[in-house]
């Protein structure tokens, strides 16, 4: 388990390096604007903990180097930009244009390798060893995780709630949010029915690579669940559920619609799991949304 001293670590060592995004209260749901974070996504906050963490020790001349659907790779470079560190970036052929264009506008070197995310994070890893780069995993790591802990703490601080929906891919966000609202609220992990990693871990009893495909793929496309976020959601008794694709572009539709909120589609899962039925709250229940990215092409919302 993340400790919550290592999360309120975390929290002083980023200051105010992150953003403290806003809460939007429609009555009825909340939704936590993560979206608006630096670099347009919550792996900011655990990129930045990784990447200054390492800078206290001395980052090496090679930099930093980190394998993405996109979003880790943009928040790598964000902080590797904040401490004046070199970032190249491996990411999968299929990486949406729009990310790729921002990582080379965050002054990051891109590599284009394979075609999901674990054949770049394979390209990745061979190359940190060669440079002697720090590399900074996407989700599987106690700083990142720690780092993403912090948007835990922000929520116990800005609101009142029973339960938080978090869309789940590798595990980095979930597992922080689960650390820093441990015993307090009831944390539930929505998942696409084609990149189920972790509800396939939890199944099986211990991790295990799935196929990856669907809408979200980009963002929510790891083939394994991360062994921290898989021990925090047994230790949580956690709850995952299942969206299926076109339940994640109607609710990614919906949120731009209702409230004019451009998000990914992994991001709309949160949503689609209220949507769709996949979760249903109990009477009185006050449910949170976290709303974690923006690294999306709007042109199809309008």
């Amino acid at each position: 388990m993340i400790s919550n001293d290592a999360i309120e670590a975390a929290a002083e060592r980023i200051g105010a390096r992150a953003r403290k995004t806003p809460i939007l209260d429609t009555g009825t749901l909340l939704y936590k604007l993560e979206l608006v974070q630096h670099a347009g996504s919550f792996k900011t906050r655990g990129m930045l903990n990784k990447v200054l963490t390492a800078a206290e020790q001395g980052l090496p001349a090679a930099g930093i180097i980190a394998a993405s659907g996109g979003n880790a790779g943009l928040a790598a470079a964000y902080a590797a930009r904040a401490v004046g560190a070199r970032a190249e970036i491996y990411v999968p052929e299929t990486a949406p244009p729009v990310k790729v264009a921002k990582l080379v506008k965050l002054g990051a070197t891109v590599q284009q390798v394979g075609s999901e995310y674990a054949e770049a994070f394979e390209a990745a890893t061979v190359r940190a060893e060669h440079t002697g780069a720090v590399f900074c995993h996407a989700y599987d790591d106690p700083d990142m995780v720690a780092g993403n802990g912090t948007l835990g703490l922000e929520l116990l601080d800005q609101a009142t709630f029973d339960t938080v929906l978090v869309a789940v891919g590798g595990g980095g966000l979930i597992a922080g949010v689960a650390a820093a609202l441990h015993g307090q609220k009831k944390v539930v992990a929505v998942e696409p029915a084609t990149a189920r990693a972790l509800h396939a871990s939890l199944a099986a009893g211990h991790p295990v690579d799935v196929p990856v495909s669907g809408v979200a793929a980009d963002s929510l496309g790891a083939r394994r669940v991360g062994q921290i976020a898989y021990e925090i959601a047994v230790e949580e008794k956690m709850t995952s559920v299942l969206v299926e694709n076109e339940a994640i572009v109607e609710a990614r539709r919906y949120l731009w619609d209702e409230y004019r909120l451009a998000v990914e589609h992994g991001t709309a899962a949160a949503q689609a799991a209220l949507a769709s039925g996949a979760y249903q709250p109990e009477k009185d229940e006050r449910v949170m949304v976290l709303l974690c990215g923006a690294n999306t092409n709007p042109s199809d919302l309008i």
